[in-house]
């Protein structure tokens, strides 16, 4: 299975928790879901994107077979590839869902939920 990963704020993910697909804060905005691929990008990321977030934040482990919407691997501008699901994200390719910790004023991934 190869996994990638969604960051999420625990109180935007509750309004999906429960439905069969998911769509990030700035879907509407850039037309597709942001994920990353590896643990140590995944933290990368979310110390970049959330340096200062208060709230919950979670990790949704996503087995990319099971993504229905088409899904790209696209270069950013630090020149990493970076997968974007171009559609809904299926909630039944979610395998797992993880929080993130803040340890010494940086995320670290953390135990699944």
């Amino acid at each position: 299975m190869e996994t990638i990963y969604c960051l999420v704020p625990e109180t935007y993910w509750e309004g999906y928790a429960d439905k069969g697909e998911y769509v990030s804060r700035t879907y509407e905005a850039e037309g597709f879901i942001h994920a990353t691929k590896g643990d140590e990008l995944l933290v990368k990321v979310a110390n970049r994107v959330y340096p200062a977030f208060a709230e919950g934040l979670l990790v949704l482990e996503i087995d990319e077979s099971k993504i229905k919407a088409k899904l790209l691997y696209e270069e950013a501008s630090d020149g990493l590839m970076y997968p974007h699901i171009y559609g809904p994200l299926n909630t039944d390719a979610i395998v797992a869902v993880r929080r993130m910790t803040r340890e010494t004023g940086s995320w670290q991934l953390g135990e699944r939920l």
